[in-house]
């Protein structure tokens, strides 16, 4: 592939204060993921709030990554109770991210949500969130422990159901996956024009799709970012995001003669 077809990818930032300073910030597994699973090149997009040029981004750009975080998006934007004492918030990433992906995904770029970007694209379509699973009563524990090292909290923990006909089993060609689990929040109600791809065992959606997207547009809970090349079935939707993104690239290449 010729570099002007290479696939620049933007990868959305979280706001972190490193000291007395508020930084953008992306973690280098999603960057890492993009270069080593999608075959494209990272670009790091700022969550700076309101007001960002999206028509000049998204003109600029052959897909767009949503990545997990830390914090979480605030319930007032899917009409939910108001989060418990100390729980880690992101507004400026909030007014960044959630008119970001209903553009993104209208004007045809292909769109990946992980985890906090699935949950993003969750609150995009009008459905809202669970905001701590292991009080429901009727979930597994889909929380890691804090307390082991990575590689312990990123292994497989649970066993999906992928559905067929959708963008993950076109990928990986199987009914079924291990994946791991790194999350206290997941889908209450799903968003409307949301098609699940993947459940859990205990019936929560895993995985989802926006059915009539032109391109490629999928949210996952989970984190196939994580040491993507050594684990086929997580390297198989990268790979399928990477095609998506070569297209979109080849495109603009054309559409610029």
């Amino acid at each position: 592939m010729s570099g002007a077809e290479l696939p620049i990818i933007g990868v959305v930032a979280c706001n972190q204060t490193l000291g007395l300073h508020p930084f953008n910030i992306v973690g280098e597994k999603y960057l890492l993921a993009i270069v080593e699973g999608a075959g494209g090149w990272p670009l790091l997009v700022p969550s700076l709030g309101e007001g960002a040029p999206i028509s000049a981004i998204l003109a600029r750009l052959d897909g767009l990554l949503f990545t997990g975080s830390p914090s979480n998006v605030e319930p007032r934007h899917y009409a939910g109770p108001a989060s418990e004492p100390g729980t880690l918030h992101d507004a400026k990433r909030d007014a960044s991210t959630l008119p970001l992906i209903r553009a993104a995904i209208d004007a045809g770029i292909p769109v990946f949500g992980i985890c906090r970007g699935f949950q993003e694209m969750n609150v995009v379509f009008g459905g809202s969130l669970q905001q701590k699973l292991h009080e429901a009563g009727t979930y597994i524990e889909h929380r890691e422990d804090k307390r082991a090292p990575l590689e312990v909290q990123y292994a497989p923990a649970h066993g999906i159901r992928v559905e067929p006909g959708g963008l993950i089993h076109q990928a990986w060609g199987r009914g079924s996956a291990e994946v791991n689990s790194v999350h206290t929040q997941g889908v209450a109600r799903l968003g409307a024009g949301l098609r699940p791809e993947a459940y859990a065992p205990d019936g929560l959606v895993e995985a989802f799709s926006v059915a009539n997207a032109r391109e490629f547009a999928l949210g996952v809970q989970w984190h196939p970012e994580w040491k993507v090349s050594e684990n086929p079935f997580y390297l198989s939707i990268f790979n399928a995001f990477g095609d998506a993104c070569r297209r979109r690239a080849a495109a603009r290449v054309k559409s610029y003669g």
